[in-house]
């Protein structure tokens, strides 16, 4: 049945398994297909992409063992063109076998991000996409380098019919919406899917395992956080981020990833423990997350975060 947007933020479920490592060919195919069906159990909605490497092959003979069980998918859709774009929803919808994608998340670069942030023509070519049921829902992809695209969109008021809700990096070490689309989107309520649910893994080992964080830039915000984590009293990190993300009033559902079933029963106890943070914590994230923007976020080049 097709989620209509204004249903969207009823229907989607709190927690969402982000399946990039599903597509790591160095874990037995088998281990992962039984995460896949694991979370399909649970009833969860499932966010993937065909760059995951071989995720969508798994995912695939997943839903084909357990035809009743196929998950809600938010589906990464990108190109620079409209016919990039659909050719993008093919090269996802065929290996999944699946006739359609629940939610897209537009992931535009060249002449359709500028058409997209001037109102221009790609609006009623996602129109006819929708009208087609190839794809229920669009959700908005933000970088902080692309945060001046989806924020022109609202300002104009060119997105608000077609874009379900903004899609970004958003967790107590990152927050990849700009702090002028931040701000557009808290005052307007705008919904928001929080991605990378626990920032790479907990949060004493960013801090102090060498190498443990990808980047630099994480182990020194780690730093930061650490103690605003242990002011809080949470025992666990995953339930911890899951609650911050869930203490934004405007988030719906946050996306983590996991290889592993022990790290899944934690996103799935989590997502039953929605209690809002402490106002005190929420406020020095939110600090910290403004001063990091200006800083190094919005300065930084593509993909290097």
């Amino acid at each position: 049945m097709m989620i209509k947007k204004t249903q969207l933020s009823d229907a989607i479920t709190p927690y969402i398994y982000g399946t990039t490592r599903l597509g790591d060919d160095s874990i037995p195919v088998e281990k992962r297909i039984e995460i896949a069906n694991t979370a399909m159990e649970a009833g969860v909605w499932f966010h993937t992409s065909h760059h995951y490497n071989t995720a969508l092959k798994i995912l695939h003979e997943a839903f084909a063992n357990n035809p009743g069980a196929i998950p809600k998918l938010i589906v990464k859709l990108g190109g620079s063109t409209i016919a990039e774009f659909r050719k993008d929803i093919q090269k996802n919808l065929q290996p999944l076998g699946v006739d359609h994608i629940d939610v897209g998340q537009l992931c535009l670069g060249g002449g359709l991000a500028e058409e997209f942030a001037t109102g221009g023509k790609c609006y009623d070519e996602f129109r006819k996409i929708l009208d087609e049921g190839v794809v229920n829902n669009f959700v908005m992809e933000v970088f902080p380098w692309t945060s001046q695209v989806p924020l022109q969109a609202l300002q104009k008021g060119y997105s608000d019919e077609l874009v379900s809700a903004h899609i970004f990096y958003l967790n107590p070490l990152q927050r990849f919406a700009g702090n002028a689309l931040w701000d557009e989107l808290r005052i307007r309520k705008a919904p928001v899917i929080a991605m990378r649910t626990v920032s790479g893994g907990p949060v004493h080992r960013l801090r102090d395992v060498p190498g443990f964080a990808w980047k630099e830039y994480l182990q020194q915000r780690a730093v930061e956080v650490a103690p605003i984590f242990e002011e809080s009293g949470v025992e666990n990190w995953t339930e911890f981020c899951v609650r911050y993300a869930h203490s934004l009033p405007n988030v719906i559902s946050t996306v983590g990833a996991t290889s592993r079933i022990e790290n899944l029963k934690e996103f799935l106890r989590a997502k039953d423990n929605l209690q809002p943070l402490p106002e005190s914590i929420m406020s020095k994230i939110s600090a910290l997350h403004y001063r990091w923007s200006d800083e190094l976020d919005v300065k930084a080049e593509p993909w290097t975060m």
